[in-house]
């Protein structure tokens, strides 16, 4: 989704770095999922006349849902929760219609299965949509083998500052590292890597490896003062494969 706000000439300096809230709304404008988001440069640096112009990648969650959706758009403070005023179609409370799509079943999609390795699926509060599965040290995920070159996409965090230097992650298919990458605390990695169809090999189904250097209990980290005993890895939230 390609995001764009133009600042209008005249305007006066923003007060506060505000949040772009983005809501998906189904016909009858019930939430469906959020993916409010701080823009790359803060509003604060924004001056009058300027276009902010920027690119996210965005997941349809999991939804017992088919139609059509409206995208609402918005800028809120986080601190006091006011909406700025803006130019557009206004649906009410300072939430502006900017799109819209459909929603299908899921079709030829190349699911994915988590295996071993990977502790029961988490969910955020409130309809953000997002959902995520803790690693242990290493994770494997299977999915129906497209024989084809394809593009795995891989969407991970760590939200605990449970080292004192980052964990280094490695994505292996078979025997064939296809990826590897540092990840620091409070970093949302996406990750696109390119797999070949001989990577992938002959099977009807291929396994996909996440293995880090390094878990931690928290139960073991004073800071946390928590009672949980699993050993944690990373935060996985999408693993998305697309033949190409």
């Amino acid at each position: 989704m390609t995001f764009a706000f133009a600042v209008a000439p005249g305007a006066p300096p923003f007060a506060d770095d505000y949040t772009v809230f983005v809501h998906f709304l189904d016909n009858g404008r019930e939430l469906l999922w959020t993916d409010d988001h701080q823009p790359p440069t803060p509003t604060r640096q924004w001056k009058a006349g300027d276009t902010i112009r920027y690119t996210r990648t965005m997941f349809v969650p999991k939804l017992p849902y088919t139609g059509n959706a409206s995208v609402e758009v918005g800028l809120y403070s986080p601190t006091s929760g006011t909406r700025l005023p803006l130019a557009g179609d206004d649906a009410g409370m300072r939430s502006y219609r900017v799109g819209a799509l459909k929603i299908g079943n899921a079709g030829s999609n190349v699911f994915v299965v988590f295996k071993g390795g990977w502790h029961a699926p988490e969910v955020a509060e409130g309809a953000s949509g997002i959902e995520w599965q803790w690693s242990r040290k290493e994770g494997v995920v299977s999915f129906r083998n497209p024989k084809r070159d394809s593009t795995v996409l891989l969407q991970v965090d760590q939200p605990v500052k449970a080292f004192d230097t980052p964990q280094h992650v490695t994505v292996r298919v078979g025997d064939a590292t296809i990826d590897s990458f540092s990840l620091s605390t409070g970093q949302m990695e996406l990750r696109r890597i390119a797999v070949t169809a001989a990577q992938l090999g002959d099977g009807e189904t291929a396994d996909l490896a996440i293995a880090v250097d390094k878990t931690f209990v928290p139960a073991a980290v004073p800071e946390l003062k928590s009672s949980d005993a699993r050993e944690l890895g990373i935060r996985v939230f999408r693993v998305f494969v697309q033949p190409r």
